[in-house]
């Protein structure tokens, strides 16, 4: 009887055990489950998102890489019509001196055509952001050859440098000479226009 006894005992202390491992079983699970597994999920996913914006980056560096030639050319292009552009201006850093330089090229044209050019009047510039209007009025004595002052307003017009014949008034005396022309035209040419720094001085001045 008293073997009986100790072992039912012994049994019902066995018992009692077996919640408290199952219990400590539970704890060490979340335990690895917070401490292992989490963390190595979250890990994984920032890879995934650093992987996947790598990817992107490679992409357009790709795309960069394809598209490089032809915004090469774009810009040799761009750049090749500046510097034409600016062949094509008047020099001078002032409306003084642009005028001086059109003017000199308008008597130039004048002599290899013939004409006889009167008087000479610079007219206001105008500002055409990020260039300047410069223009000069001359007043050209008869001319009896049309084909003299044809070839002139031609030489004008495609002159190296950008020139117009902005205004032009001419006028015929006498009928019977419809040959016999004279009168005044405003040719204009552009030139660079005033930096900041340099319309602040004028301005005080």
């Amino acid at each position: 009887m008293n073997l009986k006894r100790l072992f039912h005992l012994k049994r019902e202390k066995g018992g009692r055990r077996g919640p408290f491992w199952a219990g400590i079983g539970v704890v060490l699970m979340l335990l690895i489950l917070y401490l292992g597994v989490l963390p190595l999920v979250e890990a994984g996913k920032r890879m995934e998102e650093e992987i996947l914006m790598k990817r992107k980056i490679i992409l357009k560096y790709a795309q960069f890489l394809q598209n490089r030639k032809a915004v090469e050319e774009d810009l040799q292009r761009a750049r090749n019509q500046y510097e034409e552009i600016q062949k094509r201006l008047l020099p001078g850093e002032t409306p003084q001196l642009g005028a001086a330089a059109l003017q000199e090229i308008v008597k130039k044209l004048a002599d290899k055509n013939g004409i006889n050019i009167r008087s000479f009047k610079i007219v206001e510039p105008k500002e055409l952001a990020p260039y300047r209007k410069v223009s000069v009025q001359i007043e050209i004595n008869p001319v009896n050859h049309m084909l003299s002052l044809g070839q002139f307003f031609f030489d004008i017009e495609h002159h190296e440098k950008m020139l117009m014949i902005s205004e032009m008034n001419l006028l015929v005396f006498n009928i019977r000479m419809p040959n016999n022309i004279q009168g005044n035209l405003v040719v204009s040419g552009v030139m660079a226009g005033v930096k900041e720094k340099e319309k602040g001085k004028e301005e005080k001045t």
